[in-house]
């Protein structure tokens, strides 16, 4: 049974259908049951048993500004809503996920991206004046212009390219040492993603692929983006490398792959944690996935 990737598996019901209620946010919010997910920022708190930490809603800070993530075992969960939310730094981050039970970094996810969604867009795109929460907190519309403004996700491919029995592997010089990933970058406009796993293996690697197969996806909080993770097949294993984009690349092959997954300090490199869609990917491919 495969292990489902990083970010997914919340157990949220996100009642998308009640949004629109009038009434809605003030009616769940008046739910003795009602809890509040409590965040340093950006970053999450985690509870003594390591899972997410809520508190009774009523304990939410006089005039805090709300959203609706939705419900939980039937229970309104909301999260509040600081236009000043900032992150305290990834390595503080990653070490809070790898303690994070399935589930709950999807609903971390969810609650992460919208609180930066609405500390990033306090003002209309159209006509430069404020806007309002509406949808419960899912939206922000213009009081001005009329504009309505949603949350919004950034397609990103992230790719293995596969020759004759291994896969191309790359490094950027912010990893830690000794960490490489698969290849990666955003899908831009008017460009599907097959179109953008290739543009981005020639632009990065210098290799062309010749057949494109979609593996998994997940969302990518830091801060909104959806990771579509990718195999494809290349013409060739001679490599030109974009030095802008990467430190270094190298091909592996899947006994390799195998040691890195299993933490073998005999590996040539050391696979990105469990949370990242790169871990997927390349545990699929061990599997055989996109044959």
């Amino acid at each position: 049974m495969h292990m489902a990737p990083g970010f997914t598996g919340s157990p949220l019901e996100r009642i998308d259908n009640e949004r629109d209620h009038p009434g809605l946010l003030a009616a769940r919010a008046g739910d003795p049951a009602a809890l509040l997910l409590r965040m340093e920022g950006l970053d999450p708190v985690a509870a003594p048993d390591g899972r997410l930490e809520w508190a009774p809603l009523v304990e939410a800070p006089a005039g805090v500004e709300l959203a609706l993530l939705g419900l939980i075992d039937g229970r309104p969960r909301f999260v509040a809503l600081d236009p000043a939310a900032t992150g305290s730094g990834h390595n503080l981050i990653w070490r809070l996920l790898d303690g994070l039970p399935d589930g709950e970094a999807g609903t971390y996810a969810a609650a992460r991206s919208l609180v930066d969604w609405h500390a990033r867009h306090r003002f209309c795109a159209r006509c430069g004046n404020e806007t309002q929460t509406m949808r419960a907190g899912w939206a922000r519309r213009c009081g001005a212009c009329g504009a309505e403004h949603f949350p919004r996700t950034d397609p990103v491919v992230i790719m293995l390219a596969e020759y004759r029995g291994r896969v191309l592997i790359g490094r950027q010089p912010r990893f830690p040492a000794g960490r490489y990933s698969a290849l990666a970058g955003f899908v831009e406009v008017g460009e599907s993603m097959e179109e953008a796993v290739a543009r981005e293996l020639f632009e990065e690697a210098g290799v062309r692929a010749t057949r494109v197969r979609y593996v998994a996806s997940q969302p990518w909080p830091f801060p909104s983006s959806l990771m579509m993770a990718c195999i494809a097949d290349v013409e060739s294993d001679a490599v030109t490398l974009d030095a802008n984009e990467l430190e270094h690349a190298m091909w592996v092959g899947r006994d390799e792959v195998a040691a890195a997954l299993a933490g073998d300090p005999s590996a040539p490199f050391i696979a990105p944690p469990p949370y990242a869609i790169a871990h997927t990917l390349f545990a699929r491919w061990l599997d055989g996935a996109g044959a």
